[in-house]
């Protein structure tokens, strides 16, 4: 009986040791999570987006006329002075003339000497029929005197000489337009080499500062309104951003701005306009978007930011909140929650307990935690799917 009993025990002991290993393996074991530690310190939200830089005034001089324009001596970068020369432009030549616009400035210039030669006639006819009635007036005068004519045959004999007159002005002046017209004639047989008299007309820089483009640099005939090169000062510069309409909401004029990756230390600036009308841009992904151009002045600049120029490729930040001494957890961490919210999984004994937060605002990194969570806490960070409230978890990290 005493041996029965015993193997009895020792078959128990084993149903239970086997009993107690198969519960051990299925049992659920505590998730492996990522975890970080809540801190606190120094908190900045802010709008990024490429920028480029851009002088503040800039001057295009341009030719005010069509003229023959001498090579530009001058190149980007020069250093110019507010009335210094920088571009001289002469007479243009007169145009290349075909065998067909030849022959009909020739017969043209026969034509008006014929009309020179048939106004002279004319004159000279005039001139006669004037001194034909002076004659007569004289008569008529002598006649009158001795009362042999009466007032109204003298009145006429005056009219007669008036109109003479009139005829001899006319006719001198059809000579003098036949004169021109045969003068316009021949300017068009003038040879193409030989340019109209005329003194240059010199162009001078508006202000002083450095060339930014000189957009032709060889001699050329220009047109009226041609850009001749552009001049500004390198040292009034300020930077211009293409944020989102709705970005740009938050950036408003004052709000602070650093300028980086532009080769130094980040440069410190202000918005000072927000320009009133947006555009369509395309995103690289071919999302049209609406953005508007945002002006930054710069306030502190390093050193080496002499060395910009203008339309140079920036990084801004526009800083819309900021704290210096905020409760901040990673953004790794925070997951929605059934009432809208945002809430993060905090590791208490070795379980996760969800707590709702409330931020005051969030970056790329780090949100800012106004409420559910205190320095020192462990959060867990890109909590897996089978993480729920009150789970075991085993911290693997952070």
């Amino acid at each position: 009986m005493m041996k029965i009993n015993r193997r009895t025990l020792v078959l128990a002991a084993a149903a239970v040791t086997a009993a107690a290993a198969i519960a051990w393996a299925f049992a659920p074991r505590p998730l492996e999570v990522e975890t970080a530690v809540v801190e606190r310190g120094r908190f900045e939200q802010a709008i990024e987006e490429d920028g480029r830089t851009r002088v503040r005034d800039r001057y295009t001089v341009s030719a005010p006329v069509a003229a023959r324009l001498a090579r530009i001596l001058l190149r980007e970068g020069d250093r110019v002075h507010a009335g210094d020369v920088v571009a001289i432009l002469t007479p243009v030549m007169p145009s290349m003339v075909d065998e067909r616009t030849l022959r009909e400035a020739t017969a043209r210039l026969k034509a008006a000497e014929a009309a020179i030669a048939g106004a002279t006639a004319q004159v000279s006819r005039a001139r006669i029929a004037q001194e034909q009635a002076r004659l007569e007036l004289q008569r008529t005068e002598k006649l009158a005197r001795e009362g042999f004519l009466a007032a109204a045959r003298l009145d006429s004999a005056r009219l007669a000489l008036d109109g003479a007159r009139r005829e001899l002005e006319a006719a001198q002046a059809a000579r003098d337009v036949a004169g021109h017209e045969r003068t316009q004639a021949a300017a068009m047989l003038q040879p193409a080499g030989h340019a109209a008299a005329g003194a240059p007309l010199q162009l001078r820089a508006p202000v002083s500062g450095v060339v930014l483009r000189v957009p032709l640099r060889s001699e050329a005939t220009v047109a009226p309104g041609t850009a001749l090169l552009e001049v500004a000062d390198p040292a009034h510069m300020e930077v211009v951003a293409e944020l989102l309409t709705t970005d740009a909401v938050l950036s408003v004029p004052g709000t602070r701005v650093t300028i980086e990756r532009w080769g130094g230390a980040p440069a410190e600036g202000r918005v000072r306009h927000v320009e009133p009308a947006a555009f369509t841009k395309v995103s690289a992904l071919g999302v049209e978007e609406q953005r508007v151009n945002v002006v930054i002045d710069l306030v502190r600049l390093p050193e080496a930011w002499a060395s910009m120029g203008d339309g140079f490729r920036v990084t801004v930040r526009v800083i819309t909140a900021s704290a210096g001494d905020a409760v901040q957890v990673p953004v790794g961490a925070l997951v929605p929650s059934e009432d809208g919210t945002v809430a993060a999984y905090a590791v208490e004994g070795g379980r996760a307990v969800l707590r709702p937060l409330e931020l005051a605002g969030r970056n790329g990194a780090m949100g800012w935690v106004r409420a559910g969570l205190k320095p020192g806490d462990r959060v867990i960070i890109y909590p897996p799917p089978a993480v729920t409230d009150r789970a075991r978890v085993q911290p693997g990290g952070g």
